[in-house]
């Protein structure tokens, strides 16, 4: 007999509870029907639970390296450097991903209570860090704030462009200060000129915005929060609360399904969350929060479907997350999840179609362009191109992902959606090799699901991409070797993982067994 799992939607014998009177009684021995003892737990990422006579010392030492982790993020973002100046920043980036690292290593000599504590304080700790300066990195909050700024006028963020005379009105001297006398009239890796005789902050101020409408939505909402006058700190604020929710989040998701919470600090302390989600306040974290939800915490298809929805409508980027969270599902759920996505993101463009019409689009076709997708102007998938002419590494990449994609949903795990949406949203990033390295948060998170931490290696990859002109390898040489690097992590620790499980079979195969009565 086999039964379902309602949580999942799986089906299969039940290995524990049995079926049946059987179930009542709890699990026999194949032979005897003796009460068999519990089956002895796998240790998973992070063995032992509490710290042992050998660990007493692991809390004081994590609790240092995290205080040095949070001095080194904080003198990072007030003084290591920014895009415009970017020599120093990758040693004050290594520094502070070493101490990481150690942070990792030692929290598994912690007790699970402690290191929960721990990964709250902790991240709280790092969120205040990236609070301490001005973005430093990326100016992609000055448009959030201008977006905000143009719908609380009324105006769709859709309809202009910031350099366009219609919501000049709207300008402020933060977002567009003058110009200054000197051989540079618009001074700071931050600014560049504008229409009207100004500078302005905002990134390419001659296009419409790229983003989709819950993004939209959350620059409103965070506008209507802010006092007069507050500049970046509110965005930076909301990026806080949206990190620290994601680790709440996480937690709650890793209590319920019985796994250690320890693994939550992949996203909790990973450095790259304080200078991304909170200094540079890149909306991205928002999609993350929502997609770890729909994932880890709801159960519901229509809720899951929705939440997966609005995460699209942030970035398309959770859209990778798809296969993972259909596969091996019954289609009574795909025919509950599936429209549950597909009407959010349909009801939340709604009113900025009914308002801006394929103006929606934005500047999303130019930033493909831009950055290298497009035939005739590639200059990505750099693991690709290594074996393949320019021309083919697209095709290439998009069917590479695709089989990806049917791999996860034939053979994902319907018990663990992370893991599949970890699979595909990481080989993507692999194959199309992008230099923003904020597009790695979505990976960050779903690797703490499970403590994969080699896949770490694919946003570590793009941070160093992003900064790493400072070492003078430019270009196609430095995309290839630091996303063949990450995908060489990638695989080693796969297949390390593999191999120990299958040692760990081997000696279960061969340990005592119930002899018959």
């Amino acid at each position: 007999m086999e039964i379902q799992d309602s949580r999942d939607g799986s089906t299969g014998p039940d290995p524990i509870r049995g079926t049946g009177a059987d179930a009542a009684a709890g699990p026999t021995t194949a032979l005897s029907g003796e009460p068999a003892r519990p089956a002895r737990r796998s240790p998973g990422p992070f063995p032992g639970r509490s710290a042992g006579p050998g660990g007493r010392w692991a809390v004081p030492v994590l609790v240092l390296l995290l205080v040095a982790l949070t001095a080194e993020v904080a003198a990072t973002v007030a003084v290591g450097g920014t895009f415009g100046d970017p020599r120093r920043l990758p040693y004050w980036y290594a520094g502070a991903w070493l101490l990481f690292a150690a942070a990792l290593l030692v929290v598994r000599k912690v007790p699970r209570r402690a290191a929960t504590v721990l990964v709250v304080t902790g991240a709280a700790a790092l969120a205040l860090a990236g609070l301490v300066a001005p973005p430093r990195t990326s100016d992609d909050m000055y448009r959030y704030v201008w977006d905000g700024t143009v719908q609380s006028a009324g105006i769709s963020p859709y309809a202009y462009s910031p350099d366009a005379p219609e919501p000049a009105r709207l300008r402020g001297p933060w977002l567009f200060p003058p110009v200054a006398e000197g051989p540079d009239p618009c001074p700071g890796w931050d600014s560049r000129p504008a229409t009207g005789g100004v500078c302005t902050r905002i990134n390419r101020p001659a296009v419409h915005t790229i983003y989709p409408p819950v993004a939209e939505g959350w620059f409103l909402l965070v506008h209507e929060l802010s006092p007069s006058g507050a500049r970046h700190k509110p965005m930076q604020l909301g990026g806080a609360a949206l990190a620290l929710a994601t680790t709440g989040a996480l937690l709650l998701a890793l209590r319920r399904r019985g796994g250690d919470p320890r693994g939550a600090a992949l996203w909790a302390w990973c450095p790259l969350v304080p200078v991304a989600a909170v200094n540079d306040a890149h909306v991205d974290t928002l999609g993350v929060l929502l997609t770890v939800l729909a994932l880890g915490v709801a159960t519901a298809p229509v809720r899951r479907g929705a939440l997966l929805g609005a995460a699209i409508a942030v970035k398309l980027l959770p859209g990778l997350v798809m296969p993972g969270a259909l596969a091996r599902r019954p289609r009574r759920e795909w025919l509950r999840l599936v429209p549950a996505a597909v009407a959010v993101v349909a009801l939340t463009y709604l009113p900025y179609v009914l308002a801006s019409g394929a103006g929606v689009l934005g500047y999303l076709p130019g930033y493909l362009h831009e950055e290298g997708y497009e035939p005739g102007a590639v200059h990505r998938f750099a693991l690709l191109r290594l074996v393949l002419p320019d021309a083919a590494a697209g095709p290439a990449a998009l069917a590479a992902i695709a089989v990806t994609a049917l791999y996860v949903l034939l053979r994902g795990d319907p018990r663990r959606p992370w893991h599949g949406a970890l699979i595909m949203t990481g080989i993507t990033l692999l194959l199309t090799s992008p230099s923003y390295y904020w597009y790695g948060l979505l990976v960050v998170a779903l690797a703490a699901f499970e403590n994969r931490w080699e896949w770490l290696a694919v946003p570590l990859a793009g941070l160093a991409l992003y900064t790493g002109g400072e070492f003078r390898i430019h270009g196609d040489t430095l995309q290839t070797l630091v996303y063949a690097g990450a995908a060489l992590i990638v695989t080693a620790g796969t297949l390390t993982r593999h191999l120990r499980r299958l040692a760990g079979a081997t000696d279960s195969s061969t340990g005592p067994t119930v002899a018959p009565s």
